[in-house]
């Protein structure tokens, strides 16, 4: 995916609007506020009664593609308004979860070959498959939706779990490797490239099944697929999550050598993932408290803010090479998200004042050029120097799943009374179980 010329003329300023003033940005009542002025932008247009959700949104909220239906938005959105109707108790988000959860099984899931279908055309309730390649990404992504379906109290998602999960086994469990492999043909014959990313996707949808659930089948595998990333494979390049292997699982250093700004197979170490996977690991440290897990964390983190925090502009580049030289300048939205939701995380953690200036930082810089705070939500991607390419916000895969998601994080595990977050999701749960 080539990005036009950083100099062109016409792009411009990221925000033109004034930036609001924020007393805190640790403060429960931001994030939150935040989380629904997210879910407002979205709010007038996502629908689409016919089935699942548009995919594709200008800055102004209008939908400029309403027939191609990807499957990582489809299940995100699942994931976004579940996590909605726990912490806000609105019924028509928990109708919305279920409204996505049927067009998953409905239009998504291909019964003759017993995959989920990548990339659709829905036109007047009829699909029309456009990529059925099978992804275990995509894969993780429908585990995640269905765990936080269960968890938000929607009981035909608990069987999907288990269900999803097995195929997800049976069709990319490599066990000699104790890893995933991470492309199929639609008749499920399996590529030789392996990558890391589908990897940390499953990673975190196994943490969440297990937290459904409390199966701990999915904790194992959550935590041997983390140690070997994490720890093994990082060995072999630099101590850092490199993106690329071959099938024997040795670094891939060229792939996509020249396509840096790739949507799912970039090339080069993205800092976004070092943070990310950091917070999975802190995340895993809940429910399994290994001695490795913090040390490991701190590291990836403090790398990805060293080798990719634009000092002159502010936020985090998109990419590094092995060579520690920024290979992509561009500033995507997720990357700040995680790498936020991960600095609260270790702020709270260690104590550590250190990782709460981060956590101030990143929200400074994207309080002031990534949030619109015109229309709502976040822009996808900005010049080095904080200009936008283009006016299409969000689209597919983006649905601000991370944003919201880096919110929710911090107010139920960072913040002094997350305990009182945990509890008003689970109130909401409880609810869901009384009107079911």
């Amino acid at each position: 995916m080539t990005q036009p010329d950083p100099l062109h003329p016409a792009l411009h300023p990221a925000n033109d609007t004034a930036v609001p003033p924020v007393d805190s940005f640790r403060s429960r009542d931001f994030l939150l506020a935040h989380v629904e002025d997210t879910l407002r932008f979205y709010a007038p247009n996502v629908l689409d009664p016919s089935g699942g959700f548009f995919h594709f949104f200008r800055d102004d909220g209008s939908v400029y593609d309403k027939t191609t239906r990807h499957l990582v938005s489809s299940c995100r959105y699942v994931f976004n308004y579940a996590m909605a109707y726990r912490q806000f108790g609105d019924p028509q988000h928990l109708e919305y979860a279920r409204h996505g959860l049927r067009f998953l099984r409905e239009a998504h899931w291909d019964a003759q070959h017993e995959g989920y279908d990548w990339e659709l055309e829905w036109h007047d309730g009829k699909k029309r498959t456009l990529d059925a390649t099978r992804h275990c990404y995509g894969l993780a992504f429908v585990l995640l939706a269905y765990s936080h379906a269960a968890m938000a109290g929607i009981e035909e998602a608990k069987p999907m779990i288990g269900a999803t999960f097995e195929l997800m086994e049976h069709r990319f469990w490599d066990a000699a490797a104790g890893l995933y492999a991470d492309e199929a043909s639609p008749e499920w014959r399996v590529s030789s490239y392996r990558g890391q990313n589908a990897n940390m996707h499953s990673t975190e949808a196994l943490l969440a099944a297990h937290e459904a659930t409390g199966h701990l089948v999915y904790l194992d595998r959550a935590e041997r697929v983390a140690s070997n990333i994490t720890l093994r494979q990082a060995k072999l390049s630099q101590g850092l999550v490199w993106e690329h292997f071959h099938a024997d699982w040795s670094v891939d250093w060229h792939y996509n050598e020249e396509d840096s700004s790739n949507i799912f197979r970039p090339w080069g170490f993205q800092p976004g993932h070092q943070t990310e996977w950091a917070k999975l690991l802190l995340i895993l440290e809940r429910f399994r408290p290994l001695p490795w897990l913090l040390p490991r964390a701190i590291e990836l983190f403090d790398a990805a803010m060293t080798h990719a925090w634009d000092e002159d502009h502010g936020g985090l580049y998109y990419g590094f090479g092995p060579d520690g030289t920024v290979c992509d300048h561009d500033k995507y939205f997720w990357v700040q998200a995680e790498t936020f939701a991960t600095a609260a995380l270790l702020g709270k953690r260690t104590g550590n004042e250190r990782f709460w200036d981060w956590y101030d930082e990143i929200w400074r810089y994207s309080w002031a050029h990534f949030v619109d705070h015109k229309y709502g939500a976040w822009y996808r991607i900005l010049t080095c120097d904080n200009r936008k390419y283009s006016d299409e916000k969000s689209p597919a895969g983006k649905t601000d799943y991370h944003t919201m998601g880096a919110c929710y994080e911090v107010l139920a595990h960072a913040l002094p009374d997350g305990a009182q977050a945990t509890a008003t999701t689970a109130a909401a749960s409880n609810s869901a179980e009384k009107t079911k």
